[in-house]
């Protein structure tokens, strides 16, 4: 090769340069597949471009629910005024707006300090405003949190939902899960789950059973005990019945939910109910034990899958006193499958009552699957667990904003029923170019965009709704 050529990089060349290396071969073209017979080359000089134009769709959003607003006055500012370049709600806008778009890390921070579409949707001009803060500067806020300033956010959260009703509604089904959140290093309060196999933290999330909406999340280092669940239910009771004195109230969850002091003080609230799993036990199997026969005999008939419900009255060891219990059995090819569920609703129909009732509980799962993989709310790794649990509530208001404009804006669209991952990919991550002019900003999609016609859809009822709004 002669001395003057230029030297043709292999793909290892390039990963063994250092950072500042490449960094200064981006200006260079990059060669790719010849097509037609013409060289193709990429560059990063396309100007102001941004890969997440359809973040736009939650500033009116969230400018009518005034969330991030309100999250932000929860918080306190220690810091001197004369020197804060990015306030408070400056910065947790921008964490929960980046959360929204798919950047769970606060380290995605540094590479959009100037994408002109985070700058605008914090109020900023994409060309001459300044920049957006960088990651210390968010670790830095999420690290001075307070306990306090955490509880005022989850009641933000709350307040957020009851506003979210026109009027009171007349059943409110309080769906409770917890899942894991593996930890890796030495985050504060991690423990070691011997069901999962590994150190955790237990996050607690509480969604409304009927429409799916969020009510809170809280970090937990284990599973709670009755004592704690209990606390946390009264301090939910009491908000909700404030705005709803007579709307009906039912507790719902899984088997280690059914704690008995739970149990014992709803049963002595007014307009309150439960509805739970039961950990299955040797008395438990033997009250089941007829029915599992007549359900076998009928398999055996038919050679088809065959279930039965059955109701009956049982007392725990830890109960002050007895309690109905549906049983429901299933018999089929694959065994016999017995679960058991305890309640306080006596009129309600056996089959009704475990079929449409408690097992309806399942469509939690789908929202924790929202929040936790698609939102990637497990992302905790901080040290403080105080700095843990802000990620969390950070999180769950990018969970309000996206589940509203899947809720409200694209009610009556394809969109209504998909995955906060399928609104991120096709409506969240557009590519745009955005251009700041003397009077007005452009923001130029490509004219190929698939989803152009849910975006004028979408775009001209929140312009209704703002127009609206400024007229009152």
């Amino acid at each position: 090769m002669n001395a003057s050529s230029p030297k043709a990089y292999t793909i290892s060349d390039v990963d063994s340069m250092p950072a500042d290396r490449t960094t200064l071969m981006e200006p260079t073209p990059l060669p790719l597949a010849p097509v037609g017979g013409k060289a193709v080359e990429l560059d990063f000089t396309g100007g102001r471009l941004s890969s997440d134009a359809g973040v736009v769709l939650l500033k009116d959003i969230d400018d009518q629910l005034g969330l991030t607003h309100d999250l932000a006055m929860a918080l306190k500012d220690p810091r001197d005024p004369r020197r804060v370049v990015f306030t408070v709600e400056d910065l947790l806008k921008q964490r929960v707006y980046q959360i929204v778009a798919g950047y769970e890390d606060a380290n995605d921070a540094n590479t959009l300090r100037d994408d002109p579409i985070f700058k605008l949707m914090l109020d900023r001009l994409p060309e001459t405003g300044d920049s957006l803060a960088s990651q210390p500067t968010l670790s830095r806020f999420e690290n001075r949190v307070s306990r306090t300033a955490l509880y005022r956010m989850a009641r933000v959260l709350l307040d957020h939902f009851i506003a979210s009703y026109a009027k009171p509604p007349q059943v409110i089904v309080l769906d409770v899960d917890d899942t894991e959140d593996r930890v890796h290093g030495q985050q504060e309060q991690a423990r070691y789950d011997g069901y999962y196999g590994g150190y955790c933290f237990m996050p607690l999330h509480l969604y409304e059973g009927l429409s799916g909406r969020l009510m809170t999340t809280i970090l937990k280092a284990k599973r709670f005990t009755g004592t704690q669940m209990l606390a946390v239910l009264k301090r939910l009771v009491k908000r909700l019945r404030q705005a709803w004195p007579h709307t009906l109230l039912i507790f719902r969850g899984d088997s280690h939910f059914a704690y008995p002091e739970v149990m014992q003080w709803i049963e002595d609230q007014p307009d309150l109910s439960y509805v739970t799993g039961l950990t299955s036990n040797a008395i438990l199997q033997e009250l089941a034990r007829e029915v599992v026969e007549q359900t076998k005999r009928a398999y055996e008939r038919s050679g088809h899958k065959i279930t039965r419900f059955h109701s009956t009255c049982y007392q725990a060891g830890t109960w002050m006193r007895s309690r109905r219990v549906v049983i429901k059995v299933e018999v089929s090819d694959q065994g016999v499958n017995t679960r058991f569920v305890v309640t306080d609703l006596e009129q309600a129909r056996t089959k009704v009552l475990y079929q449409h009732i408690y097992c309806a509980r399942g469509q939690a799962e789908n929202e924790i699957k929202d929040h936790k993989l698609y939102l990637k709310s497990d992302r905790t790794a901080c040290h403080r667990f105080a700095a843990n649990q802000f990620r969390l509530l950070l999180h769950s208001a990018a969970y309000v904003l996206l589940d509203t404009l899947r809720r409200d804006v694209l009610r009556a669209t394809q969109w209504a029923s998909a995955t906060m991952e399928t609104i991120q990919l096709r409506l969240v991550k557009l590519g745009a170019r955005v251009q700041e002019c003397q009077k007005r900003i452009q923001i130029s999609l490509p004219s190929s965009c698939p989803v152009a016609p849910v975006l004028r859809r979408s775009l001209a009822l929140l312009a209704c709704v703002r127009m609206t709004e400024q007229v009152l």
